[in-house]
């Protein structure tokens, strides 16, 4: 239980620097590049951000098995298409709009994002050496 409370306070994290990068890319990266490159670089930075805070915080969860950082990253990956659907529903959105998001089309690249944060933890035991 504890490494579940533990798992959610670092994907509340990782949702912070979720929105940040979002606000980024629409301030900076879309004027600066366009639509369809900004998309691209958000999900990259995004996806090596997710990495990053693995990384740094699977000292903090104190798990070692292959199977643990499995289960922390599917965790991250249901919290995560849980809210962004829950989302935006609430903002109106169809869910139409909403599974557009899982296309690639006009360099949406969201897919690559969510297997980054399904398979970070296991990235980051990899990086440590852990497995």
């Amino acid at each position: 239980m504890v490494v579940a409370l533990k798992a959610l306070v670092i994907w509340v994290g990782i949702l912070a620097l979720a929105t940040a990068n979002g606000v980024l890319r629409e301030s900076v990266l879309v004027p600066a590049f366009g639509t369809p490159t900004a998309l691209v670089l958000s999900g990259l930075l995004l996806s090596v951000l997710i990495i990053g805070v693995a990384y740094l915080s699977l000292p903090w969860l104190h798990i070692s098995r292959p199977f643990a950082f499995c289960i922390v990253g599917v965790g991250w990956l249901v919290l995560t298409l849980v809210f962004e659907f829950s989302f935006g529903l609430w903002q109106g959105k169809s869910w139409f709009e909403l599974l557009g998001a899982y296309t690639f089309k006009g360099g949406n690249i969201w897919p690559v994002v969510l297997a980054a944060t399904a398979l970070a933890p296991y990235i980051a035991a990899k990086l440590k050496g852990w497995v």
